[in-house]
């Protein structure tokens, strides 16, 4: 994943509150038809699919249901800090 790829996912302010209501979430619990989103199902799906081209989600098929995961321990690994900006937290001082 590159930054260019990143920034590119999370400049999208639909993409952003995927990642926001993810990050509250635990892991694998949440269908991509949960969301509320206002747009289209044919757009929320291309919102998913750059979200998991860009490695912030990962997606488990669960019989008719995709579940998401936020990846976030190995996006800050790639990219420290703009995770907690994109949704708003404090990012953690450096150690």
């Amino acid at each position: 994943m590159s930054l260019q790829d990143a920034l590119d996912a999370v400049a999208d302010p639909v993409r952003r509150s995927i990642l926001r209501e993810l990050s509250t979430e635990p892991d694998f619990s949440r269908a991509c038809g949960t969301f509320d989103l206002p747009v289209s199902k044919a757009t929320a799906s291309h919102h998913f699919a750059v979200l998991r081209a860009a490695g912030l989600l990962e997606q488990l098929d669960s019989g008719p249901r995709r579940l998401n995961r936020l990846r976030r321990a190995e996006f800050d690994a790639r990219f420290p800090g703009l995770l907690a900006l994109v949704l708003g937290e404090k990012p953690a001082a450096p150690q």
